[in-house]
């Protein structure tokens, strides 16, 4: 198993956000996750990538434990994960190429310091990092918007951009908080189409998403959470056809309505 969440558990003041949240997936997968607002669902998105911190429970990648509440870790290489946020984080005062690299230009500094590295390996080291974001801003269709500065894209563009800054470290797990939620109608379908490629190219993902169809055709596994806890889990057939779970009934007849 690729990654395994284990018995995750996270509260804020005296209220149980996460109640021992267990669950697995493979390599290539592509994680859904739903519930209603208050669910515990960008919470738990959240603990996996360190951005909170779980107060109890397991977090392992590739078989390598990775956090482990018990003895007050933290995560040991927050490369594992990607993160794209639902409100795009970009920092305005960067162009859309220096945002991207940004990240993995810090870290190879940081790492050729460790390793006392040369001057001249830093430096081809950076050249690369910097010819994997033209790429990865290509590969989003931004080709020419590189030298742009957040303000003067659109919203669906910097949430491109925002991907692409998140594969830029090349993370085993890329994690999506609502990626449309900020965007109008209309531009929504040019990040669900990203996304869609990258499922297509077998790029490991975990995405909080209100898009029904969206998480029914791009989904291998789908987790329904309710109140903290795991209410439903199964295949995109399993969750969306006929089922006896009465909470995911009335949760998905308020936003799916069917073929």
């Amino acid at each position: 198993m690729f990654l395994e969440v284990r018995k995750l558990e996270k509260s804020f003041g005296g209220t149980s956000v996460l109640k021992g949240v267990d669950f697995t997936l493979e390599k290539g997968q592509v994680l859904s996750i739903l519930g209603s607002s208050g669910s515990g669902k960008t919470t738990l998105l959240r603990c996996i990538n360190a951005l909170e911190t779980a107060d109890g429970g397991e977090i392992y990648v590739a078989g390598n434990k990775i956090f482990d509440a018990a003895h007050k870790d933290k995560l040991k290489n927050i490369l594992n994960f990607g993160f794209v946020f639902q409100s795009f984080n970009l920092f305005p005062q960067y162009t859309a190429f220096e945002n991207v690299t940004l990240a993995p230009i810090l870290h190879i500094k940081d790492e050729c310091k460790k390793q006392k590295k040369t001057k001249a390996e830093r430096e081809r080291l950076i050249r690369e990092a910097e010819e994997k974001a033209k790429i990865l801003l290509t590969k989003v269709g931004l080709a020419d918007k590189m030298d742009s500065y957040p303000c003067q894209l659109s919203g669906g563009q910097q949430q491109r951009v925002s991907i692409a800054r998140a594969l830029a470290l090349s993370p085993d797990v890329l994690c999506f908080d609502e990626p449309t939620s900020a965007l109008d109608p209309e531009i929504t379908g040019e990040v669900l189409k990203i996304i869609k490629e990258l499922a297509a190219e077998d790029m490991t993902m975990i995405i909080v998403t209100h898009e029904m169809n969206f998480a029914r055709d791009v989904s291998d596994k789908i987790i329904f959470m309710d109140n903290g806890v795991i209410a439903a889990e199964g295949s995109p057939e399993e969750i969306f056809g006929k089922n006896d779970n009465e909470r995911l009934h009335s949760f998905l007849s308020s936003f799916y309505t069917g073929d």
